[in-house]
C-alpha cells in the first residue's frame, strides 16, 4: 500500500505572537531582540515551533506565556504565513496570533530575559522575515473587531475612566473621536458599571472609575443587539 505521508515533503511549523499593550494613550507592541541566527540581533516578534504533542492554539499560548508569564489572555489567529523564502533558515510555515494584554500585568523580568521592549505602534522598526506584514494585518483585524466587540477592554485594568477609554479607542483606530458622541454611544449600551471611586491624577475634580459588566454584555448579545462604536 502506498504511504501518501512518506511521499510528501515535511516542513517546520511555527507560531508568532503580535502582543499589543496600551500605556499613557499609546498602543504599543512587545518586540524582542533575536538571540540566535538567522538574523541574530535584529528586531522580531516572539515566536516558537509547534511541538508534536500540542495544538497550534496551545503553542501560541505557550509562546505568549514564555515571554510574559500570563495565561488566559485574549488571542486570535490572523492567518498562516508560508511564502517559500520567508525564513532563510528552513522551510517554515507560521501561524500568527495577536494578543491583548494589560501592560501592568506581565512579568517584566521574564520579558527582559528575552530582550523584550515595548515599542509604540507608530514607531515599529524593520522586523525580520514577514513580521511587519503580520503586524499590519493584526492592526487591521484589531480595528475591525474592536468596533463591534468589546475586546479593547483586555488592554485596560479592571477600573478605568471614560477619558482613558476614549484614549484607548483613539489609539486603536488611529483617529480622534468626538467626546460627546463617543460617551453617548457607549453609555447607551448600558454595559458599564459606574463606581464611587475617582481618578484625581489629572484634576482636583477627578473622573469616576467604571468597570465593564460582562453579564450585561451577555444580555445585550442575547437580546439581539451588539456592542458597536
Amino acid at each position: 500500500m502506498v504511504n501518501l505521508y512518506e511521499q510528501n515533503d515535511r516542513f517546520y511549523v511555527a507560531v508568532d505572537c503580535i502582543i499589543f499593550g496600551f500605556h499613557q494613550g499609546t498602543l504599543k507592541l512587545l518586540l524582542i531582540k533575536r538571540k540566535f541566527d538567522p538574523c541574530k540581533g535584529e528586531w522580531s516578534l516572539m515566536g516558537g515551533f509547534l511541538n508534536k504533542d500540542e495544538s497550534i492554539d496551545a503553542a501560541a499560548e505557550r509562546v505568549l506565556q514564555d515571554l510574559t508569564g500570563l495565561e488566559n489572555v485574549y488571542m486570535e489567529q490572523i492567518g498562516i504565513f508560508g511564502e517559500l523564502d520567508r525564513d532563510p533558515g528552513e522551510r517554515v510555515l507560521s501561524a500568527a496570533y495577536y494578543a491583548l494584554i494589560n501592560i501592568d500585568d506581565y512579568d517584566k523580568e521574564l520579558a527582559a530575559s528575552h530582550n523584550a521592549v515595548w515599542v509604540p505602534i507608530t514607531e515599529i522598526p524593520d522586523l525580520i522575515f514577514d513580521h511587519n506584514k503580520m503586524v499590519r494585518i493584526a492592526q487591521k483585524q484589531l480595528k475591525r473587531k474592536a468596533a463591534v466587540e468589546p475586546i479593547g477592554f483586555n488592554l485596560l485594568p479592571e477600573l478605568f475612566t471614560l477619558p482613558q477609554l476614549q484614549s484607548l479607542y483613539e489609539a486603536i483606530f488611529g483617529d480622534t473621536l468626538d467626546k460627546r458622541n463617543f460617551r453617548k454611544k457607549l453609555l447607551a449600551m448600558d454595559v458599564f458599571e459606574k463606581t464611587e471611586e475617582k481618578d484625581k491624577s489629572n484634576s482636583k475634580r477627578g473622573a469616576y472609575y467604571y468597570r465593564f459588566d460582562y453579564d450585561k454584555y451577555t444580555e445585550l448579545v442575547q437580546s439581539g443587539l451588539r456592542f458597536a462604536l
